[in-house]
C-alpha cells in the first residue's frame, strides 16, 4: 500500500462500498519551493516530538538516544568549524597568489606568493627576491617594461574576472543554494573575484561557503535531513564561523550572529553553537597561518598611542557623518546601478560587464590591491622602515590628501557598480578601503596644522614640539573605515569588535564606537537601512529586519486580505475536477477551506492536496486493475497520473478515471453532509498549527507574531466562527518594506503565498 495514504474500514450501519471512501493519514513530508519560507510552527513541532520520543525510551535507550542526538550536532558544528577555517585560511593563501602572479614572481619557485617569498621582512621593505615580470625576462628598457607590466596585470585581472563570472553563471542556481556544486564554485569563483583586483570583498561568500559546509555535513544526520529548523539552526552558527575566518575575529563572529541572525537572539542554545563554531574557526585559521604573522590580525596597526586627545572627538566625529552621508550614497547609487542593470542590454551580458569592469579597476588602481592599501593606510610612518606609497613624504601632504580623496571617491564609484555583478563579493573590504582613505586624508590634515600651528589653543594638550607625534593618521584611517562601514551596512557593536580584531587596536575602542555611532545617526536620517536589508527587499525574500515595527493606530484589518479576495476550498461542495481547476490556475501556496455557510473549517497546503488527490487515484486504479484483471495498463497509467516526488507536474485524469473526479472532497468530520459513496476525506490534510486572530489586533502585535513569537507562515482571521481574512509573511515582508521605492525591482517571478 503507498504511505501515507490509509484506507478506512467501514461499519456494518454504513451503507457504501468501501472502495469509494478514502482518507489521508497525518504523516507526510513537507516540501518547500524555492524562495518560500519554512513553517516554524510545525518544524518546531515535530522536533519537540521527536526529541520527546527520544527521552521516552526505557531504560539505556533513554539515556543514550538523547546523548547521542546532541552528539550529532556537535560533530557537524565542529566539522564545520574545522572546514571553513582551513578553508578560509586556503583561499586566503591562493588569493594572495593569484593576485601576486599579476605584479611577478618570486625567484626560487613559482607557486610562493609574496609573502611567503619574503617572509622575515616588515612591511614597505625591499625584498629582492621577489622579481617583477620586467625583471624576470631581463627586459632593460622603462617603456617597454611597463608596457609589460601593465598588460600583464590587467589582462591576468581581466582572466580571473571573466573566469569567475563564468564559473557563478554555470553553477550558482538559487535552487542549489548549499549544494556541493555550489561550495565548488562558490570557493573558486571568490578567490578569482578577489585576485582579479575588483573593488570586493570576501566576507559575504565565505559565509556562504560555511553554509554549504554546515549543510554538507548536516545531511549525514536524518535529524537534519527531515526538519528545515533544525537545519537552519546549524547554519547560523555556520554563518558566524564565516565572518570569524573573513576578518580573523571570533568574537566578532558571534555578535554579528546575534545581531543580525533571529536564531541567535531568541535562542542561546544557537549562541553557544556558533561561538563554538567561531573558535575553533579561528584556531584552524591561525594554524595555517595564511598571512605568515603568526597572527589572526588582518591589519597590524603599529606605534599606535594608548592615549587620545579631547580635541580630536572634532575631526573623528566629523568623519562619522562624512561615513554616514557617502554610506547612503553608495547605497543609493548600488541600487540605481542594479536597476539599470536589470532594465537595460547590460545585465544580458554579465561575462562582458566583469570583463569590462576587471580591466577598468586593474588599469586604475594598478599594482594597489585594496588590502595591501588598506594595510599602508593603517601604519604609522616609522624613520627606520621604508615609505608606504609616499604617504610618509613630508613634503607632499598636499599630494596626498588630493590623492586620497580621489581614491576614495573612485573606489566609491567602482564599488557600488561592482557590488551586484555576477560574481562572488562582499562589501566590507572595499567600504574599509574608501573610510580609510578619507580617514588618513583627514588625519594628515590635521597632522599639517598640527606641524604648522603646534601652540595653537586647540592643540594645548600636544607636546610644543611638532617633531614628536600627537596626531596619528593610521588610527585616523581606522575611524575612517569604521565610520564608512557603520554608514553602509548600519551595523554597530560587531562592527565595531570586527574592527578592533581585525587591526589590534583595542586601546581605541571608545574613538570607534562615537565614529560608528554617528555614522548610523547620520545615516538612518538619509535612509534607514543598510545595504545588506535594501538588497533583500529588491529581492523579495521572504525576511523581516529585527528592527521594532511601531503602527499608528492601525489594526490587522489594514493589512490582512479579507476573505472576498482568498481563493478558498469549500467543505462538502468542492469536487476533485473544480479543486484540480483550482491548483492549476493559482499558484498559492494553500488555501483556507470554508463550509457553504462560510464557518472556517481549516487550512491546506497545495503540496497535501496533490498528494491526496494522486493517492487516492492510484489506489482507486489499483482496486479496478484487479478487478479487470488488467494490472500492467493501470501501472502504466499510474505511473502517467503520479508526478517524481519534488516535481512540479500537475495530475492528470485519464481515460478510466471512472468518475473520481466527480466525487466531493470533504473535509470536515461530518460525514452527514455527503453520502459516503460520493466523497474524498481529506480530512487529515488540514494544518494543525495554523494560529486564530480577530481582525481588531493591532498591527504591532501581528509584526511582533510573525517576528519574534512563532514565525508563522500565514494567520487566519475569524469572527463568530466565519473567515474573515489572512496574513502571509509575505504580506508582513511588504509592510516593512513599503518605505523602501524599490522593493522586488530584482525578484524574479514572485514565489506563491
Amino acid at each position: 500500500m503507498v504511505a501515507g495514504f490509509r484506507h478506512s474500514t467501514p461499519g456494518p450501519s454504513d451503507q457504501y462500498n468501501q472502495l469509494h471512501e478514502y482518507e489521508l493519514t497525518a504523516h507526510r513530508e513537507l516540501k518547500y519551493t524555492d524562495g518560500s519560507s519554512i513553517d516554524w510552527l510545525q518544524e518546531e513541532a515535530a522536533e519537540r516530538e521527536r526529541s520527546h520520543a527520544l527521552h521516552s525510551q526505557a531504560g539505556v535507550r533513554g539515556a543514550l538516544l538523547p546523548a547521542l542526538d546532541s552528539a550529532r550536532m556537535w560533530i557537524v558544528v565542529i566539522a564545520t568549524g574545522i572546514g571553513i577555517g582551513l578553508a578560509g585560511a586556503w583561499l586566503d593563501v591562493l588569493v594572495k597568489w593569484l593576485g601576486d602572479i599579476r605584479e611577478g614572481r618570486c625567484a626560487y619557485g613559482f607557486f610562493y606568493n609574496s609573502v611567503a617569498c619574503c617572509s622575515g621582512l616588515d612591511a614597505g621593505e625591499f625584498c629582492v627576491e621577489w622579481q617583477t615580470w620586467s625583471q624576470y625576462f631581463h627586459i632593460k628598457s622603462m617603456f617597454a617594461s611597463s608596457f609589460l607590466q601593465a598588460f600583464v596585470y590587467i589582462s591576468l585581472a581581466v582572466i580571473f574576472g571573466g573566469t569567475s563570472a563564468f564559473l557563478i553563471l554555470s553553477g550558482y542556481v538559487f535552487d542549489a543554494f548549499l549544494s556541493p556544486w555550489t561550495l565548488l564554485i562558490k570557493a573558486l569563483g571568490l578567490a578569482l573575484a578577489v585576485a582579479s583586483g575588483l573593488s570586493l570583498g570576501k566576507e559575504g561568500p565565505l559565509v556562504h561557503v560555511a553554509c554549504c559546509m554546515a549543510y554538507l555535513f548536516s545531511r549525514m544526520f536524518k535529524q537534519f535531513r527531515h526538519n528545515e529548523a533544525s537545519k537552519r539552526r546549524v547554519l547560523a552558527a555556520a554563518a558566524a564561523a564565516g565572518v570569524s575566518v573573513a576578518f580573523g575575529s571570533p568574537l566578532g563572529g558571534v555578535l554579528f550572529g546575534l545581531e543580525e541572525l533571529d536564531a541567535f537572539a531568541s535562542e542561546t542554545d544557537v549562541m553557544w553553537q556558533g561561538f563554538v563554531a567561531s573558535a575553533i574557526a579561528a584556531v584552524a585559521l591561525q594554524w595555517v597561518n595564511p598571512f605568515g604573522t603568526a597572527k589572526l590580525v588582518l591589519f597590524q596597526v603599529t606605534a599606535l598611542s594608548d592615549t587620545w586627545r579631547a580635541f580630536e572627538l572634532i575631526p573623528w566625529i566629523s568623519l562619522g557623518v562624512i561615513g554616514g552621508v557617502l554610506g547612503s550614497l553608495i547605497i543609493r547609487l548600488n541600487v540605481e546601478i542594479a536597476i539599470y542593470r536589470r532594465q537595460s542590454a547590460v545585465g544580458e551580458w554579465p561575462v562582458l560587464e566583469v570583463v569590462f569592469a576587471s580591466g577598468v579597476t586593474a588599469a586604475l588602481s594598478y599594482l594597489v590591491q585594496t588590502s595591501e592599501l588598506v594595510a599602508n593606510l593603517f601604519q604609522e610612518c616609522d624613520p627606520t622602515k621604508g615609505d608606504y606609497h609616499g604617504l610618509c613624504n613630508p613634503n607632499a601632504t598636499k599630494e596626498n590628501i588630493f590623492l586620497l580623496v580621489l581614491t576614495a571617491f573612485i573606489k566609491v564609484v567602482l564599488t557600488a557598480w561592482t557590488f551586484g555583478m555576477m560574481v562572488p563579493a562582499g562589501i566590507f573590504l572595499p567600504t574599509i578601503g574608501i573610510g580609510a582613505c578619507l580617514g588618513r586624508a583627514v588625519g594628515l590634515v590635521m597632522q599639517s596644522i598640527y606641524r604648522s600651528h603646534p601652540t595653537a589653543w586647540f592643540f594645548q594638550s600636544c607636546p610644543p614640539d611638532p617633531s614628536v607625534r600627537c596626531i596619528s593618521p593610521g588610527f585616523y584611517a581606522i575611524i575612517g573605515a569604521a565610520s564608512m562601514l557603520g554608514g553602509v551596512t548600519r551595523m554597530t557593536i560587531s562592527l565595531v569588535v570586527i574592527l578592533f580584531e581585525l587591526t589590534g587596536a583595542l586601546s581605541h575602542v571608545l574613538p570607534i564606537m562615537i565614529s560608528v555611532m554617528t555614522a548610523k545617526w547620520v545615516g538612518d536620517a538619509l535612509g534607514k537601512d543598510g545595504i545588506y536589508t535594501v538588497w533583500i527587499a529588491m529581492r523579495r525574500y521572504p525576511w523581516l529586519p529585527p528592527v521594532h515595527y511601531r503602527d499608528q493606530g492601525e489594526t490587522a484589518a489594514h493589512v490582512m486580505r479579507s476573505v472576498s479576495d482568498l481563493v478558498v476550498i469549500k467543505d462538502g461542495v468542492t469536487t476533485v475536477r473544480e479543486l484540480l481547476d483550482t491548483l492549476r490556475q493559482h499558484d498559492y501556496h494553500g488555501f483556507p477551506v470554508i463550509d457553504k455557510h462560510g464557518e472556517y473549517v481549516g487550512y491546506t497546503t497545495r503540496d497535501s492536496l496533490q498528494l491526496a488527490i494522486g493517492t487516492c487515484f492510484c489506489l482507486f486504479i489499483k482496486r479496478h486493475a484487479a478487478r479487470s484483471s488488467s494490472s500492467l495498463a493501470a501501472e502504466r497509467s499510474l505511473m502517467f497520473l503520479l508526478p517524481p516526488p519534488g516535481s512540479s507536474d500537475e495530475i492528470h485524469f485519464t481515460e478510466g478515471a471512472y468518475g473520481l473526479e466527480d466525487k466531493i472532497c470533504t473535509f470536515s468530520k461530518n460525514y452527514m453532509l455527503v453520502s459516503a459513496s460520493n466523497r474524498i476525506d481529506m480530512s487529515s490534510t488540514l494544518e494543525t498549527t495554523i494560529i486564530q486572530l480577530r481582525k481588531e489586533v493591532s498591527q504591532e502585535m501581528l509584526v511582533s507574531m510573525f517576528k519574534k513569537w512563532c514565525n508563522p507562515r500565514q494567520i487566519i482571521f475569524t469572527h463568530a466562527g466565519k473567515l474573515t481574512g489572512m496574513v502571509t509573511k509575505r504580506d508582513i515582508v511588504d509592510l516593512l518594506t513599503q518605505h523602501f521605492p524599490h522593493a522586488a525591482s530584482l525578484a524574479r517571478e514572485p514565489p506563491p503565498t
